[in-house]
């Protein structure tokens, strides 16, 4: 069963389309971008697969449940036990450690002893090779530090799909590089789907499958040459 069906998916901000009729279908496994001008409706688009937004027409099945028709607490939980979320401005907490961070989508869904979850933790921390920032705090760490803290956070609970909003965008070229080659090496090795906005061709060209976008539709939809 595809992990992602959208169907003629629209959505509507006033008077302004920003997704009219988009419809796709995302297999298991897939690393996919999402690649496009500002304002083309790719993020709009990241939002709505994330259950953070609703779609004004259309339907969105995960796992072939409509998270469209879904209430408050239902998205939720469906948010915390099978999505991950990596922000371009890292969205960490100023006041909590690395270590801290990482735990908290373990932490809100619950059922861990300590001990386990603070293996889970340090496990994480390692597969992004930050284990010796384990109890540093944000502001110490460089941006690629605070990025991968963020991937280790995205991950931790082994989420079937992760979403990324411009991963590498406030990152220098070696730095992103490595990003995108964790995310590669999470969806060809460990099964995950991910889902990527960006503007870079050269972080396209990692991915499995490049779909393009403009004024709210997909212009394009083809496989990225290996």
């Amino acid at each position: 069963m595809p992990i992602l069906q959208v169907h003629q998916v629209s959505k509507q901000y006033g008077g302004v389309k920003a997704l009219e009729q988009v419809s796709l279908t995302v297999e298991p496994g897939e690393f996919i971008a999402l690649m496009g001008p500002s304002g083309c409706g790719k993020s709009t688009l990241l939002n709505l697969l994330g259950a953070i937004d609703t779609p004004t027409h259309g339907d969105i099945r995960l796992d072939g449940v409509n998270i469209a028709t879904l209430g408050d607490n239902e998205l939720t939980r469906i948010r915390r036990e099978k999505m991950g979320y990596i922000f371009q401005t890292f969205n960490l907490l100023s006041t909590l450690t690395v270590a801290e961070n990482v735990a908290l989508p373990l932490a809100l869904i619950g059922g861990l002893s300590s001990k386990t979850l603070q293996h889970r933790v340090r496990e994480a921390l390692e597969q992004v090779g930050l284990a010796h920032r384990i109890d540093f705090f944000p502001a110490q760490l460089s941006g690629g530090e605070m990025q991968r803290t963020a991937i280790a956070r995205a991950l931790i609970h082994q989420p079937r799909l992760i979403l990324a909003d411009e991963p590498t965008g406030n990152l220098d070229s070696e730095n992103g590089e490595n990003i995108l080659s964790q995310l590669r090496a999470l969806s060809t090795h460990s099964g995950q789907t991910i889902i990527m906005a960006t503007h870079s061709p050269e972080a396209a060209a990692v991915t499995t499958r490049t779909i393009r976008m403009k004024d709210g539709r997909i212009l394009q939809d083809e496989s990225t040459p290996p």
